[in-house]
């Protein structure tokens, strides 16, 4: 795969994340426009707000941990990758307990990071919790994002992605988890994935 059809991918990956939040905007408008009924309207309108906050944390998503957001050599404060993510599983069915520490990291550490827990969260199916935890301030970069729920797994071509050996041509459900290789290997990481009992486990550093 070269560099553009790794791309075309990646942006398959981020329409399909925005397909149903923005779809759901759209048919919130479109009940808006025919609906007379009060309380029907009322619901259209809590459908249409919640869908663009959705959409809105799905995009601050992407520009981070897929993106180029920030300068080269730039750091990211974690306190804030952690508003992000939450952004980003609030209304799911998921949890988040976020126990980074306090402290800025090299913006691809932590983009490292935030696609680990993404991988952590399409992990639970059925919904779940994921627990992220990090080195202290101050210590090299390391950390550890813990998922648990019913029918917790991580699917083998991911696995494999994730892992730098791919068993099958990359699409847009294992892309994500090539790039987090991608990440990990550029940053000498030794990022690890397991999966057992009901929990899947991503460390590295």
């Amino acid at each position: 795969m070269n560099d553009l059809e790794f791309a075309a991918m990646l942006v398959s990956r981020v329409c399909h994340d925005l397909v149903s939040p923005v779809g759901a905007v759209v048919n919130g408008l479109e009940v808006l426009e025919d609906e007379r009924d009060a309380a029907m309207r009322a619901d259209a309108l809590k459908l249409v707000a919640s869908s663009a906050e959705q959409a809105a944390a799905r995009l601050q998503f992407a520009r981070i941990a897929f993106g180029a957001a920030g300068s080269a050599g730039a750091e990211l404060d974690l306190n804030e990758v952690g508003r992000t993510m939450k952004n980003f599983v609030q209304g799911g069915k998921t949890e988040l307990e976020w126990k980074a520490a306090s402290a800025n990291w090299p913006k691809d550490w932590a983009k490292l990071l935030m696609n680990a827990t993404l991988l952590a969260i399409d992990a639970l199916p059925r919904g779940g919790k994921v627990v992220v935890e990090t080195s202290a301030e101050g210590a090299p970069p390391s950390f550890a994002v813990r998922a648990a729920g019913t029918n917790a797994r991580v699917l083998e071509e991911v696995e494999k992605a994730a892992l730098g050996e791919p068993s099958a041509p990359l699409d847009g459900r294992s892309i994500q988890a090539y790039l987090t290789h991608k990440l990990a290997r550029g940053l000498n990481a030794g990022l690890t994935l397991s999966a057992r009992d009901g929990t899947v486990e991503l460390i590295a550093g």
